[in-house]
């Protein structure tokens, strides 16, 4: 399960990131670490990007490199 498959206003916590290298130190750097409570915020019109809350911010992310962020519901 992926950020990808939450409803806006859900919850969820990290599980992993996987996926390319630049993408996951990009993340972690963010402060998008294992453990971390995450929120869909809500989406574009046409599902791409996603807008998630983690950490008190709001974050833009496309749906392709969100489906990389594994969660534990």
């Amino acid at each position: 399960m992926s950020i990808c498959d939450l409803k806006p206003g859900q919850k969820a916590f990290i599980k992993n990131i996987s996926g390319d290298k630049k993408l996951v130190k990009r993340l972690l750097a963010l402060g998008c670490i294992e453990g971390t409570e995450v929120m869909l915020k809500t989406f574009a019109p046409f599902g791409d990007p996603l807008v998630i809350n983690f950490r008190g911010f709001d974050l833009a992310i496309r749906k392709k490199d969100a489906e990389n962020i594994a969660i534990l519901n």
